[in-house]
């Protein structure tokens, strides 16, 4: 076997990004690797010629749909419209190329083109989290898991957005070539060899649109500066001059969270900036976010998916 042929799926108003990462991971050639074979790496287009590309430019591709009838691994690294259709044609391009054993591959909005083609029915598979609700409700029959960077179910991979692709890419080379591979080729591209499919992804979780003068905001901004130390709903139900009962009832309208979690997450956020910014101990650090340091692996793993020490070594600047 000379070459895994590759086709990368892409569509008018595509972001560039994902389609680069694609491109560096499986259309350099590494002749230095010394593996016996490598990828030929194809682009294509439902419709070949010109494509505008998120920024003002355009790709030109030269290849159609018929790449995906001999491809052994698709790509799609997304779509330029989530709410819009993907059409008929890319649709049974990607059924048959999936029913003929060819592995196949999403990253970020791609997802909805294999869901779509009916691919994820019944499987776990991820996007990009800010996308992950509509995606659901789209396609109820997919279970979909917004907190992971990538979902591998053996010949169907889906990889949540941006830099998740690398690690989706990189993870297929290792699939095909090894670890040791799998890691020279990502210090050639500067990147973490390897972040497991199974960490969070580092996604935001806002906290609301109340206005400065509102009670809810007002509660917010006071439990930022006292994530130090032990905060209680109602305590901050008195800063906020409500009820507890309507203090926990706004606050989830506000943030999105019932303010116990939300109070935990913010203080495994804030430490996961002093793990990036300084080399205290983990001890340390957690105690400057008012936790143990027990309470604080438990749920920094929980809410990061990885342990601390891990997210600095991966992290800290």
């Amino acid at each position: 076997m000379n070459h895994h042929r590759i086709a990368c799926l892409t569509f008018d108003g595509m972001a560039p990004f994902e389609l680069a990462t694609v491109a560096e991971v499986f259309a350099v050639s590494r002749p230095e690797l010394d593996v016996r074979w490598w990828y030929r790496f194809e682009l294509c287009a439902e419709a070949p010629g010109p494509h505008r590309v998120v920024g003002g430019f355009d790709i030109v591709v030269h290849h159609g749909l018929d790449r995906l009838r001999h491809a052994d691994t698709v790509i799609v690294p997304g779509v330029p419209d989530v709410r819009r259709d993907v059409s008929p044609p890319v649709l049974g391009a990607l059924r048959n190329a999936y029913a003929r054993g060819a592995r196949v591959v999403s990253i970020c909005s791609g997802a909805f083109a294999l869901a779509a083609a009916g691919l994820l029915d019944g499987k776990e598979a991820t996007t990009h989290w800010r996308h992950a609700p509509l995606l659901q409700e789209r396609h109820p029959e997919v279970k979909v898991n917004a907190s992971v960077l990538y979902v591998d179910n053996g010949s169907i991979i889906t990889a949540a957005g941006t830099a998740a692709g690398i690690d989706a890419c990189l993870h297929l080379v290792r699939k095909d070539h090894g670890a040791d591979i799998a890691a020279r080729v990502a210090r050639r591209m500067v990147v973490a060899a390897h972040r497991e499919g199974g960490q969070a992804q580092f996604a935001e979780h806002p906290v609301g649109r109340a206005p400065s003068d509102d009670p809810i905001g007002r509660s917010i901004r006071y439990a930022l500066d006292n994530l130090h130390r032990r905060l209680t709903v109602d305590e901050l139900a008195g800063v906020a001059h409500l009820s507890v009962r309507q203090f926990e009832r706004r606050f989830v309208e506000a943030a999105g969270l019932p303010p116990g979690r939300w109070i935990t997450d913010q203080r495994i956020r804030a430490g996961a900036v002093l793990l990036e910014a300084t080399d205290q101990p983990i001890d340390t650090v957690a105690g400057r976010v008012g936790l143990t340091v027990a309470g604080f692996r438990h749920h920094f793993r929980e809410t990061m998916g990885i342990s601390p020490s891990t997210y600095r070594r991966q992290f800290q600047h």
